[in-house]
């Protein structure tokens, strides 16, 4: 039995799905959940909701859910324990990069993120691959799903921004996975999604970034300060990464209380997630990919969130420049 008829099988014995979306989702995770979502509703289950934790801040994203009408509701809404089965797409465990308690156990996991497992009864974790989305390409190919331009369009787009249009170590499988999906893609969709503009918060956080930034060799730190745009850690970090010489990045700010970090790297030696963790995992929660990874730090660590909020970014800074900076071996 293949991997897909495993997923069709646990599917099948259920009436109503929530499938769970990681904090803050990103075309990957919210491509993931609505392709599952159609082979959920192909194999007969009468109820399916989509809920998210955080917010959907980055201008594409919001976008990307409204072109394509997706509809989401926030875990905050949705009453897990009245589904007969729950899937977290685009991530692992509960309690991590979540709102989910720890105490709810999923059903279903499809994720290309590594980890440690998380038991559930159907789990398709391939850290080989470069995004969830192709992992849902290859399902709907083989359970013979009617491939719709809504979800063509969602799958291609998301295969385009997770590999960063397949800059940022794709494997075949990513390239795959777009040519199986294009034919049935609608372009013009795909083209209002990449002209989305900036949010005047996300411009001045990219701005600060490039006024704040330290460099040592080849590497960059560099802190959007206080902020409510999550997404403007990644993007600072991604705009940044195009600087001539600079080929590994840290970007640090004040979000909702707390310090959130992204790291980018195109530098084959250095494995960001690896980096992270050398650096911070004693501090939070961090982790990733060998070229893109993030964390989150309680504030209560340093200081109270009412403190001055530039004195509290110097004085913290300072003390994640130099470990990630160490965390690279790099000379003073």
């Amino acid at each position: 039995m293949s991997r897909a008829d495993e997923l069709a099988s646990v599917l099948e014995s259920a009436d109503s799905l929530a499938i769970v979306c990681h904090d803050n989702p990103d075309p990957d995770c919210l491509a993931s959940a609505i392709a599952l979502e159609a082979i959920a509703v192909d194999h007969d289950v009468d109820d399916v909701a989509i809920a998210y934790g955080g917010e959907i801040s980055h201008q594409q994203n919001r976008a990307f859910v409204n072109l394509l009408d997706i509809s989401l509701r926030t875990i905050s809404e949705t009453d897990l324990g009245a589904y007969d089965s729950v899937s977290f797409v685009d991530h692992t465990r509960p309690g991590a990069n979540t709102e989910v308690p720890v105490a709810v156990a999923p059903d279903i996991v499809v994720d290309h993120h590594p980890g440690d497992s998380s038991g559930a009864t159907f789990e398709d974790v391939r850290s080989d691959y470069g995004a969830t989305a192709t992992i849902f390409v290859e399902y709907l190919h083989d359970l013979e799903v009617d491939l719709t331009p809504r979800l063509a369009s969602a799958l291609l787009f998301a295969l385009h921004r997770e590999r960063l249009d397949f800059v940022r170590e794709p494997t075949r499988r990513e390239y795959e996975a777009a040519l199986a999906v294009y034919p049935d893609a609608d372009l013009e969709t795909l083209e209002q999604l990449y002209g989305t503009a900036f949010t005047p918060g996300t411009l001045d956080a990219i701005g600060r970034a490039i006024a704040s930034r330290e460099r040592r060799g080849s590497s960059l730190v560099a802190s959007v300060g206080k902020t409510t745009e999550t997404d403007a850690l990644p993007q600072a970090a991604d705009y940044l990464l195009n600087l001539e010489g600079v080929n590994t990045v840290l970007v640090y700010g004040i979000v909702d209380g707390a310090i959130r970090l992204s790291g980018r790297s195109i530098d084959p030696r250095v494995h960001m997630g690896e980096t992270l963790k050398d650096a911070f995992d004693e501090l939070g929660a961090v982790g990733g990919h060998h070229d893109m990874a993030g964390g989150r730090i309680e504030l209560g660590l340093f200081a109270d969130e009412g403190d001055d909020a530039d004195e509290l970014l110097d004085f913290v800074g300072d003390r994640l420049t130099r470990r990630f900076f160490d965390s690279l071996h790099l000379d003073d």
